[in-house]
């Protein structure tokens, strides 16, 4: 029996652990808002991810929209440049 008890205290570290990030209390929600569906979902894990803010974009949905910010941030920078010079100018004036 005192194998067991190294053991049974990592657990209970580790389930501290997770009350403490909030880990518990967000799963609870999450699955009793699940149980408290009159539809069940098909795929039970999707709603879980979804519901705990997971991301549920697939991988080339995820490519597409860095690409989408990569260039936005790229247009911010050519724009702001322009109104530097374009600021300059009218000061010069």
């Amino acid at each position: 029996m005192s194998n067991y008890k190294p053991i049974d205290a990592k657990r209970e570290e580790f389930r501290k652990y997770l009350e403490h990030a909030g880990v518990m209390d967000a799963l609870t929600k999450v699955l009793v808002s699940l149980y408290e569906e009159t539809d069940k979902p098909e795929d039970a894990l999707e709603y879980v991810r979804k519901h705990l803010g997971g991301i549920t974009e697939s991988p080339s949905e995820l490519e597409t929209l860095k690409k989408e910010l990569e260039e936005s941030n790229a247009k911010v920078v050519e724009l702001s440049s322009k109104l530097t010079k374009y600021e300059s100018e009218q000061a010069q004036e």
